[in-house]
């Protein structure tokens, strides 16, 4: 069985959104086709939320290293202030040495034949550009999101390093992958001498089946029981923002339209409580909409397997992005409500399925419209749900049976190729 050296920040027992599930399906399924996966990620200390139920989530075949590494809001700054200079090409860049010294030991020990990194953590990218470097073995670097969405504003030393490490990467890389189409159009746009055909491509994000496979059937729901819709994740006030979303629910209260008794939204894990809270005291939906506490990824799957419908907001801000949650509803076979920023990957691919009611995230009045009719075809049976063909073509085991086709080809190659510029 050949050997693959993983690179990957976010991995249990971090609790930092749906980003380690992705590594986590490759993982599992990869030594169906022939690859054993070696994960190399960071010590606990360095992860700003850890859920420790994570790590029952590691399948028992895979070795898992960890290098220690500081993070530069949490352990460099005074009073809440850091020199952002040291966040170059991210928070986590003392990460780098001892995970290249690591890196290294681990490449002769395991007699390891390819490298995989993914982002949004930018360091993880420079660890495997490094080795691979060092080591001559092929290098495919994961781009889960795009780095002109994964950027903030915050830090200018941070977004120029993180831009440049990405022409960087373009140029060194064996072979790239996205997660949509969008993205790598806009990263072939950007650099069309590194990323030709043969050295990009698509392996979207998907739903791990394990997770699913000892689910309880949810109870049914009793006559006159309020009707639960769900959204589970974090909520963004320039990405996901779920204030017209409010402020239709609003307005239909206010119209008649609808009954507080016969609704009951909880939007789980926003981040964002305190503010969103205060929104719904000035809109009086307090009743209505509940905000509710982070829970383990076990739990959020049985509280979306318990609801009547899922809700899914995806602005423009994440156009070439589509959320790995989306897959999770659809294999729940449960109606989606999807407020998303129209001409995006995400209204794409729920378009071509069928699979959901899709509205305007910014459009109140297509909302309360949209809300109505999704509302309606609740309580008929008739909204519509994900067949069978789709669902286990969204299976994260296809996506590692496609990693290591991958795998096979740059690792049957003579060398690693040199960097090229852009």
């Amino acid at each position: 069985m050949k050997r693959v050296l993983m690179i990957a920040f976010h991995f249990p027992p971090s609790s930092m959104g749906s980003g380690h599930l992705r590594t986590l399906g490759f993982v599992r399924s990869l030594p169906q086709s022939g690859w054993e996966p070696i994960v190399l990620s960071v010590n606990a200390a360095a992860l700003p939320r850890v859920d420790t139920r994570n790590l029952d989530l590691i399948p028992a075949h895979c070795r898992v290293y960890r290098s220690p590494a500081l993070d530069v809001r949490r352990h460099l700054s005074i009073r809440g202030k850091y020199f952002g200079f040291l966040a170059q090409p991210d928070g986590w860049a003392s990460w780098w040495p001892m995970a290249v010294m690591q890196g290294l030991r681990l490449i002769r020990k395991h007699h390891v034949d390819a490298i995989w990194s993914t982002y949004p953590i930018m360091t993880a990218h420079r660890i495997a550009y490094t080795l691979s470097r060092m080591s001559g073995l092929p290098w495919v670097a994961d781009f889960r999101d795009p780095v002109a969405g994964s950027v903030g504003k915050e830090n200018r030393y941070s977004a120029t390093s993180q831009h440049r490490w990405e022409q960087r990467v373009a140029g060194a890389a064996t072979h790239t992958v996205f997660t949509t189409p969008g993205a790598m159009a806009s990263y072939a746009a950007s650099y069309p001498d590194t990323a030709a055909a043969d050295r990009v491509s698509v392996i979207p994000n998907g739903y791990d089946e394990d997770l699913f496979d000892d689910l309880p059937e949810p109870p049914a729901r009793a006559p006159g029981q309020p009707l639960t819709l769900l959204h589970s994740g974090t909520l963004y006030p320039d990405g996901r923002n779920p204030m017209c979303f409010l402020t239709a629910l609003a307005n239909l209260k206010a119209k008649g339209r609808l009954a507080e008794d016969d609704l009951r939204v909880v939007l789980r894990a926003s981040g964002s409580e305190a503010v969103y809270g205060a929104e719904l005291r000035r809109l009086g939906l307090e009743r209505m909409i509940t905000l509710a506490p982070p829970i383990s990824s076990r739990e959020a799957l049985l509280e979306q397997a318990g609801a009547d419908g899922l809700l899914l907001f995806q602005g423009h801000r994440f156009d070439h992005q589509i959320p790995a949650k989306i897959y999770e509803y659809l294999r729940m076979r449960r109606p989606v409500l999807a407020l998303v920023g129209p001409g995006g990957d995400t209204d794409a691919f729920l378009r071509s399925t069928g699979c959901a009611r899709i509205v305007a995230i910014d459009d109140t009045a297509a909302i309360e419209d949209g809300f109505v009719a999704f509302i309606r075809d609740l309580r008929d049976s008739r909204a519509a749900v994900a067949p069978d063909s789709l669902i286990r073509a969204c299976s994260r085991s296809r996506g590692a049976a496609t990693l290591a086709a991958l795998l096979d080809r740059v690792s049957a190659e003579p060398a690693v190729r040199h960097e090229r510029s852009s």
